[in-house]
């Protein structure tokens, strides 16, 4: 199916693709903001099993996040196409596992083995959906403004599944408190907002029905599979282009960023601000700025390009976090800094799929093939190795700071709090600053490069 020949996207996919992403997002929250407080507040593990549960989990996540793209780029298509079919054929099965990792069963080592192959499994099943949802963009996207009206829908909504986790994440632990008991509280939460993932991505599933291209088999008999890769295309796809390399290393500041943030920021609002409360009005009025973001992405990258409001975006997320640090002890003045700091997020989440965009063109452009499916999945690596660095770096600021699992409030000395301030400000604006030397250096696509690219490409076609 050419370019020109695929169907134009419909009102639906236009006002509502992203819904499946809400809800994954909606799921996945309940990690990035609760995991590591299940762990030591309510699981009761000591800093160093904490540590263990989250490093060796995060680690074979990230270890394996750059396979699901080669996977399904190389084995033979499903009922329902190459990527869509994966819409339906896991997701129902996340629920399951995804609880398990927030419920402790018994004690001592066999409860911290229970809780990190849940980990590990939940990610495994959930990620081949995840890429798949973000390869359609290219499958279903015939022009540039095609693919950059979904990404833009899709960051919208995504960052807007965070305005609703502000309303429903903590009101609903509180009800699953009270029906299986306090520990067990966030495997309660996950399992449902799972089940909303489940029923959103089948609304993707239904949105992009004839968009993807699906070979009965005496069609693949006769005819050459054209989506599919080999071994040697995938290497060439990455290691001949320096750009996508780039990119990806600098892309790890933004979900560094995300994750690290969201999950130390109960520890700030317990222990900084003496007021836990606050936590789901911070949630709220930082994603409602994250979510205008998103929205300003689509205007940002047309009068600056893509790259320019990337490596802008960074540099003053991470100038206003420097300052929230500074200013520390003023709660509702670090609420609106790092609110600012996720509405510089919500721009580099809208505009980074579009610099992958540019890579998948400069790939074809370079060695022949196209590689969509293969280079849309290896965004999970960034993202992937973020998961990582988020038990890590919690796990060591909080050690550094001489953290106590479960200790009373009232207890927070001023090493503690700026301990903590380290990993809900410092380090990820450092990590932004060095992103941002990154994608200035690193990554040299400009927008006339990318149309000359396009050109060259469809010459060749004709």
């Amino acid at each position: 199916m050419s370019n020109n020949s695929k169907k134009p996207l419909s009102k639906a996919l236009k006002l509502f693709y992203g819904v499946g992403d809400c809800g994954f997002t909606l799921m996945s929250n309940v990690e990035s903001y609760f995991f590591n407080f299940f762990l030591t507040n309510l699981a009761s593990f000591d800093l160093g099993i904490v540590t263990a549960i989250t490093t060796i989990s995060s680690t074979v996540d990230a270890c394996l996040s750059w396979i699901y793209g080669a996977i399904l780029n190389s084995i033979k298509p499903k009922k329902w196409g190459r990527y869509r079919s994966w819409l339906v054929l896991l997701p129902w099965i996340v629920p399951f596992l995804y609880a398990f990792q927030f419920i402790k069963i018994g004690n001592g080592i066999v409860s911290a083995v229970i809780v990190t192959v849940a980990a590990i499994a939940s990610h495994v099943v959930w990620n081949f959906p995840y890429v798949a949802n973000v390869s359609m963009i290219s499958v279903a996207g015939a022009t540039p403004d095609d693919r950059a009206q979904l990404s833009s829908t899709r960051a919208a909504w995504a960052n807007f599944s965070k305005i609703i986790f502000s309303y429903v994440g903590v009101p609903l632990a509180s009800v699953f408190a009270g029906i299986v008991g306090e520990t067990n509280q966030y495997g309660a939460v996950a399992f449902v907002l799972a089940w909303v993932m489940v029923v959103l991505y089948f609304a993707h599933f239904k949105m992009f029905d004839g968009y993807e291209e699906v070979s009965t088999e005496d069609v693949q008999e006769t005819k050459k599979d054209t989506t599919k890769t080999s071994g040697m295309d995938l290497v060439r796809a990455l290691l001949q282009n320096p750009p996508l390399i780039a990119l990806m290393i600098a892309d790890l500041s933004k979900w560094a960023f995300n994750f690290i943030v969201s999950g130390i920021a109960m520890y700030y609002f317990t222990y900084v601000a003496k007021d836990a409360g606050l936590l789901t009005t911070y949630i709220l009025i930082s994603n409602i700025f994250c979510v205008v973001g998103s929205y300003l992405a689509k205007s940002v990258a047309k009068k600056f390009s893509t790259r320019t409001g990337t490596i802008g975006t960074f540099i003053l997320m991470a100038a206003v976090m420097i300052a929230a640090n500074f200013l520390y002890t003023n709660v509702w003045l670090v609420v609106f800094l790092m609110s600012l700091a996720q509405l510089g997020y919500g721009i580099a989440y809208a505009c980074t799929p579009a610099l992958y965009s540019d890579t998948i063109i400069y790939s074809e452009w370079k060695t022949g093939k196209n590689a969509t499916g293969w280079i849309s999945g290896l965004q999970n690596v960034p993202l992937k190795v973020g998961v990582m660095l988020r038990g890590i770096s919690i796990s060591a600021c909080l050690a550094i700071a001489h953290f106590t699992p479960g200790m009373d409030a009232s207890q927070a000395t001023v090493e503690l709090q700026k301990g903590i301030c380290l990993g809900f400000m410092i380090i990820p604006a450092c990590a932004l600053l060095l992103s941002a030397v990154i994608l200035l250096f690193g990554f040299k696509i400009t927008r006339e490069k990318v149309e000359q690219y396009r050109a060259e490409i469809d010459a060749r076609r004709a």
